[in-house]
């Protein structure tokens, strides 16, 4: 029997050669089966995980009252944030900005990639639902979406998109203080800035939003499969990729435009390394407990 360190680097070999065209559009949990499959196939191995009921229902059971009404504010705090920064995006545009403009669109929206990616890698593979109040707050959703990838498909609009928009809100709150308190100067010399941090704001509040679409294989309106298929946001088959056990590959979920890159140069796989050689502790501890059901 090969250690799990082999085991995982012959996985990560496999998982390089399956094409996000190949996996069928069922569901996350069938595509995840499939690609599980070829892996054990190759590896003479079988670590196809299927829906882990038990874990799923304790996980579930996690999200509180208190929770959601927080995610509620935060919800209506975006949307009172962002409406006031697009109304200055639109009343201060001018022509001869349009160049500025659309750079600023593209790098809100790659950052938004990036962060979404780097949240996604760091709940994924660190931590525990056992941390106060981060754990059952910000990382049960994480460990609940792999036991169970499209239990997310029947959250509602808060549940889904809360969190994200607590951390655009963190990100908006700065700018429309700058245009209240500095006034025309300051938003006309700013004004690049705050065409990024409109489209941050919008690209990281709907991520997880977009997130949930790819998993859903019926019921998508024609405009999000648009969308998807012209990779302006996550493709279905596209993240199915990171479903594949151990999770440990193309996290970014807002469009995925920067998973190849990231995954080509071993974004995440090095920072892995360098925090379990000066840690000791191996990545996705938690995460494979809650995915082999010892939730005890």
């Amino acid at each position: 029997m090969e250690s799990p360190k082999v085991l995982r680097d012959m996985a990560s070999e496999i998982k390089k050669s399956i094409k996000p065209e190949d996996i069928p559009l069922i569901t996350a949990e069938t595509s995840s089966e499939y690609v599980n499959k070829r892996v054990a196939e190759d590896m003479k191995e079988q670590p196809i995980l299927k829906k882990n009921s038990k874990s799923a229902e304790i996980l579930k059971a996690g999200y509180t009252k208190e929770k959601r009404a927080f995610e509620i504010s935060q919800v209506v705090l975006f949307i009172i944030l962002e409406s006031v920064l697009l109304y200055v995006v639109g009343t201060y545009f001018v022509l001869n900005k349009l160049g500025s403009f659309f750079a600023s669109l593209v790098f809100g929206a790659l950052l938004a990639d990036f962060l979404s990616g780097m949240v996604h890698w760091a709940a994924d593979t660190w931590g525990s639902v056992d941390i106060p109040v981060l754990g059952p707050a910000f990382i049960r959703p994480f460990r609940e979406h792999h036991v169970d990838p499209v239990a997310m498909t029947k959250h509602d609009v808060i549940e889904t998109n809360g969190d994200n928009c607590m951390a655009a809100n963190m990100a908006l709150t700065p700018l429309i203080l700058g245009c209240y308190m500095y006034g025309d100067g300051w938003i006309t010399e700013n004004y690049s800035l705050l065409v990024f941090g409109a489209t941050f704001g919008i690209y990281v509040c709907l991520t997880n939003q977009i997130h949930k679409w790819s998993h859903m294989p019926t019921g998508l309106p024609r405009w999000v499969k648009l969308l998807q298929d012209l990779h302006i946001i996550l493709p279905r088959n596209h993240h199915h990729i990171h479903h594949i056990s151990p999770h440990e590959t193309y996290f970014c979920i807002t469009g995925g435009w920067l998973n190849y890159p990231l995954e080509k140069i071993q974004f995440f796989q090095t920072l892995e390394n360098i925090i379990e050689s000066l840690t000791g502790i191996p990545p996705r501890v938690d995460d494979q407990k809650w995915l082999h059901g010892k939730s005890e």
